[in-house]
Order: structure tokens, then C-alpha cells, then sequence
């Protein structure tokens, strides 16, 4: 009975990602976060559950959904689902959406701002149209400094927006932007959009010391995928975060140094005419306290990820209506995400192979 128990036990912990304090390494690199999908961790990843559209009037729920959220084969999904095909379509304009007590965990709603937990839909402003996921490390795992790695395909399908990123745990030096915000990477998931396309992606700091003062054009990079597209195979993105310096690898080939050189209120020009809310850190405040991680698929919205005037998309970003018009081109967006297989495909799936993360040269650093 006591071998099967500890057979078990392997069996478990070899299916959930491995955590480990950094003050129990004892050489480095260490690593500190092992995450490869072998099975869905729940006491790793929270579900976030809200229709907020995280500031930028995104047009998914996100949803704590085996249909939209599940691993297969070492490998995590994030796949977009029609709020329809769950609800139905007269729903959408005439239902109610309560996302009180949803998330599987006994808690509530996660984020309440901007209707976020509770929504009633009319022929106009209809209830967010996309069901998607977007999990988050906060109740588990945060760090300060080391390399991150993602090894992560991109979803193809028009209007798609996948990234991974690092959050503040605690937002020590307020609210966004004033406690920074690190994407390790971000793309869309349009064949046909310009420049701004699955064959794009890109790596950002986000940090100012309110909104919208947001300095992020002096801390980023974007790039071409060598080999076609995002969507078309596995790329690996790498974060190497120290006390001094941020570096962005894209296969292993390095993207961006960011160093702001005394700190980050001198790197950005500004004078004491408004409040450092920086002035208690580091060097590299906001970005030397912990973040945690964030992996999620969202869908349009009107903050300007997607801008006016490019292809033919099916809403503009001052529309009072933009998740109807949205809505109301999904003949043309749909296909897109089925890639001719009559329902919604895997290859418009955000997919993760793992994500892991050291401590380099010290329990700190």
C-alpha cells in the first residue's frame, strides 16, 4: 500500500508544474518554474473569469472552459469559442451573463470593472460575442529577476490577439502603468493585415508613472518570424531580467537590450514638474519588484492593437457598437478560425509547449 502511495505521488507531481523556492537552490541556472502542460494544473494557473476586456474593450469572456482551455500532448490550448454555440445566438442581445462564482475555484468573478461580472445584452451593445481563457501564476508563482522561456505557436485566425506576459504582484508603485507591465511576447493572429500580422510579433515594457503616460515606444521590438509565420510552427521567447538590464531573445537571437542607465524616470525625460512614484526603488523600478505570469487569447477590441483603415475590418475603434459590427462580420472573420474544417480549428489555438524559469547566478539575481 505504501510503494502504490509513493508511486502515486510520482506519477502527480510529474503531471503538475514544479515550483521551487529559490532559497533552496543550490547551483545555478536553477530552475525555480517547470511548466509543460503535461496535464492541467489548476493549483498552478487561475482562471481569470471576466467580460471586462482587460482596458481595451476586447470583445471575449474569459472563461474557466475545457472547451477553450485544456493540454493534449504536452501542450496547452487556448482556443477562441463562439458565446453562441454555449448560449445561443438570441442571447447575445437579449440575455444576461453572471460570471459570480464561475471560476471553479469558489471564488467570484475576478475583475468587475467595466461590466466585467455582470452584463445585459440589448440589439446593440450585445453581451461579448467570444469565449476565450486567460490564466494567470498570481496564486502560486512570482519572481524578481532570472530568464523566463516560452516555447509557445501563434494562433492563425483574423482578429486574434495572443500573448504572454509578467504582471506585478503586489503593484508596489501603483496603479498601471506606475508598476510596469512585461510582455514577452504578443502577435495577431490576421494572414492579411500589413505589417501587423501572424508573421509579426513583439516583445514590450509598459511603465510611466500614470495613464496614460505609458512610455512603452522607448522599450520595444518587433520582429519577423524566419520561417513565414508565427502560426506555422514553434518559436521560443526568452526574457533575461537582472538587477541591471532587460534582454529580449527571440530563438535565441538577441532582440533588445533595455538599460535605462540611472533609472527609469531619466530614461523617459521627466522632470519634477509631476511625482516620481519610482523614488523608493531601484535602478530598475518598477521593474525590481515581483511579477507573476499571464498566458491568455484575446479578440479584437478597440484600444488600438488592431488599428482603422487596415484590411477589412469589421468595426472601427470609436463605434459605440463595435462588438455588434464585430459580430456582424463573422462571415468573413469565422472562416479564418475554421480553416476549412466546418468548426472552429486548433490552428486558431494559442498553444504552449512549456514555460520555464531560472535563477541565474544567485537566489536573487
Amino acid at each position: 500500500m505504501q510503494a502504490a502511495l509513493c508511486a502515486l505521488l510520482l506519477v502527480s507531481g510529474a503531471l503538475a508544474a514544479d515550483v521551487l523556492d529559490p532559497a533552496s537552490c543550490t547551483a545555478f541556472p536553477c530552475l525555480i518554474f517547470d511548466e509543460e502542460f503535461n496535464s492541467f494544473d489548476h493549483d498552478t494557473w487561475e482562471h481569470e473569469i471576466t467580460m471586462s476586456g482587460g482596458g481595451n474593450w476586447e470583445f471575449q469572456a474569459y472563461l474557466n472552459n475545457r472547451s477553450v482551455s485544456y493540454t493534449r500532448d504536452s501542450t496547452l490550448f487556448i482556443k477562441p469559442q463562439l458565446m453562441s454555440d454555449w448560449k445561443g445566438e438570441d442571447f447575445l442581445s437579449s440575455g444576461e451573463l453572471n460570471l459570480w462564482g464561475m471560476n471553479g475555484r469558489g471564488d467570484v468573478c475576478t475583475a468587475n470593472q467595466n461590466y466585467g461580472c455582470d452584463r445585459f445584452g440589448d440589439p446593440v451593445n450585445i453581451i461579448n460575442p467570444i469565449m476565450s481563457a486567460r490564466l494567470r501564476s498570481l496564486p502560486s508563482f512570482a519572481f524578481r529577476y532570472g530568464r523566463i522561456e516560452v516555447r509557445a505557436k501563434m494562433p492563425r485566425g483574423d482578429w486574434l490577439w495572443p500573448a504572454v506576459w509578467l504582471l506585478p504582484q503586489y503593484f508596489t508603485y501603483g496603479l498601471w502603468p506606475a508598476s510596469g507591465e512585461i510582455d514577452i511576447l504578443e502577435s495577431r493572429g490576421n494572414d492579411d493585415y500589413g505589417d501587423l500580422s501572424n508573421r509579426n510579433a513583439g516583445t514590450t515594457l509598459h511603465w510611466g508613472p500614470y495613464w496614460p503616460l505609458n512610455f512603452y515606444e522607448k522599450t520595444m521590438v518587433e520582429y519577423t518570424a524566419n520561417d513565414g509565420s508565427f502560426a506555422d510552427s514553434f518559436h521560443t521567447w526568452r526574457v533575461d531580467w537582472t538587477s541591471t538590464e532587460i534582454k529580449a531573445y527571440l530563438d535565441d537571437e538577441l532582440k533588445i537590450t533595455i538599460d535605462p542607465v540611472t533609472n527609469f524616470w531619466n530614461f523617459a525625460g521627466l522632470d519634477d514638474s509631476i511625482d516620481n512614484p519610482w523614488t523608493s526603488g531601484s535602478k530598475m523600478a518598477p521593474f525590481d519588484q515581483k511579477f507573476y505570469i499571464v498566458i491568455n487569447l484575446a479578440v479584437g477590441g478597440t484600444g488600438g492593437f488592431f488599428p482603422d483603415g487596415i484590411a477589412e475590418k469589421p468595426w472601427s475603434n470609436d463605434s459605440p457598437q463595435a462588438f455588434l459590427d464585430f459580430w456582424n462580420g463573422r462571415g468573413k472573420w469565422l472562416p479564418t478560425w475554421e480553416q476549412g474544417e466546418g468548426k472552429i480549428s486548433e490552428k486558431a489555438a494559442l498553444q504552449a509547449d512549456y514555460i520555464k524559469v531560472w535563477k541565474m547566478t544567485s537566489s536573487e539575481e
